[in-house]
């Protein structure tokens, strides 16, 4: 099967689940012709998501730079429909990109894609929240996503264009530390001693991964001092 893109997938402004006041775009829907995708800038006074049209509720801790598009394997959402016996459109975990014939979890920090004209690199692993879990409503929904393991990945934008279903998917460079998208989720989740694994990503690791890595370290310090 060919790497492609699928379906390009913006969110609109939604109300939250109750007692949330911050409406979400989490559940994005695919849009016909070509998207633009840009370098957002800073989470805070940045544009948020790296493609035009998306909204991101939580502008604090979801979008830019490091966070700029989201994908998802369309294989992945079919094992979930399978799992919870229901549809699952392409953007209902809130990815941007919904990819088909490519592994989205086999990817590596630091691995460049080409979609078209526009170079996109792996940054980290999708880490669910509350808003997903509150979107999915779907009971234990985190704990069964975090035990499948396979997250999605997050992505930066190095070289700006359009983007659209359609178009073939190209890893372009494989980066050669072997630390994996799987690794980086596990490593922030279930196994928070593996942190320190991460550093092994060198220039690889985004500076937001980064700094969790050295928060982690010396929050282990204080506990074993």
């Amino acid at each position: 099967m060919t790497a492609r893109v699928r379906s390009v997938n913006v969110g609109r402004p939604e109300s939250g689940s109750a007692g949330r006041s911050r409406p979400t775009g989490i559940r994005k829907r695919p849009v016909d012709g070509p998207v633009e995708v840009r370098e957002p800038g800073p989470r805070r006074g940045g544009l948020g998501s790296g493609l035009a049209g998306d909204f991101i509720g939580d502008g604090k801790h979801h979008g830019g730079t490091d966070q700029a598009v989201y994908a998802f394997a369309r294989e992945e959402l079919d094992f979930w429909e399978q799992e919870l016996g229901r549809e699952i459109p392409d953007g209902f975990f809130g990815e941007n990109l919904t990819l088909s014939g490519f592994d989205v979890d086999d990817a590596r920090l630091g691995d460049v894609w080409r979609i078209g004209e526009v170079l996109l690199q792996v940054t980290d692993a999708r880490i669910p929240c509350g808003t997903f879990r509150a979107s999915m409503e779907v009971r234990g929904w985190l704990r069964r996503f975090t035990e499948r393991g396979r997250s999605g990945a997050y992505l930066k934008v190095l070289t700006p264009g359009t983007v659209r279903a359609g178009l073939p998917v190209e890893l372009t460079h494989r980066a050669g530390h072997g630390v994996g998208v799987v690794d980086a989720f596990r490593a922030q989740t279930t196994e928070r001693h593996r942190m320190p694994e991460l550093l092994r990503a060198g220039e690889d690791l985004c500076e937001q991964l980064r700094r969790r890595v050295e928060k982690e370290q010396r929050a282990a310090g204080r506990r074993g001092g």
